[in-house]
């Protein structure tokens, strides 16, 4: 019996997030008849980031998310790498507001520990839109890894390390995710920069080498209700 559909929501902080930490999860879900919404929290603003440039990464983007079978994208507009000059309530009332009208059965977020600190606080954010309520609650909520920022964390007591225990197997879609980052051709980096098909597929193959899979995509479980 085939299971029911769910919405799911993945929050990236920035245009790639997504791919690098769920793209075969979302290709996944999205071929077993889930609906996916990719939220992109931030966008460059000029005087830091060249607007061709901006509008590049929006394309990309939304080539990617079409390849993965992606049903709708967000772009919420805040400034990235700014994002600590944002008051907090702000980005969480946008965040919250993007849940509460979703209403996602599950959330992917940025894992807390990332180096980058849009990261940090998308994912503070994040918690707090998925507080519990006597109409809705989230059925589960996951943090992902994002290469080059997840990995680079200080660790060893310094700051909390990524310890994964849900696999998600994406044997079956490791090629889309690949070929999703493909489309990123303005974040892509030539290996053995960590942005690049062969760190990503490498990670892939790693992550299902420890449970016994040919490739998947590891996460953090913060809740999960059953």
């Amino acid at each position: 019996m085939a299971r029911p559909s769910r919405d799911v929501l993945v929050i990236a902080p920035h245009p790639d997030d997504e791919v690098l930490g769920a793209g075969g999860t979302i290709a996944r879900a999205a071929r077993e008849g889930d609906r996916v919404t990719v939220a992109i929290v931030t966008r460059g603003e000029p005087d830091m980031f060249a607007p061709e440039l901006v509008e590049q990464a929006r394309r990309e983007a939304r080539d990617a998310h079409a390849l993965l079978g992606v049903a709708e994208t967000r772009f919420l507009d805040f400034p990235a790498v700014r994002l600590s000059q944002v008051p907090p309530h702000e980005l969480n009332a946008a965040i919250g507001a993007l849940v509460r009208e979703l209403r996602p059965r599950t959330l992917f977020t940025p894992f807390r520990g990332d180096v980058h600190l849009d990261h940090r606080l998308v994912f503070d954010a994040v918690m707090v839109a998925a507080r519990p309520g006597p109409d809705w609650r989230l059925g589960e909520l996951y943090a992902y890894e994002t290469l080059s920022e997840t990995n680079w964390n200080a660790g060893r007591g310094v700051t909390a390390p990524f310890l994964p225990d849900c696999f998600v197997d994406i044997t079956a879609h490791l090629r889309e995710k690949l070929d999703a980052m493909r489309c990123y051709r303005s974040q892509l980096r030539e290996f053995p920069e960590e942005r690049s098909i062969e760190a990503l597929e490498a990670l892939a193959r790693h992550r299902g080498a420890t449970v016994g899979l040919p490739a998947a995509e590891a996460f953090m479980t913060i809740r999960r209700v059953v």
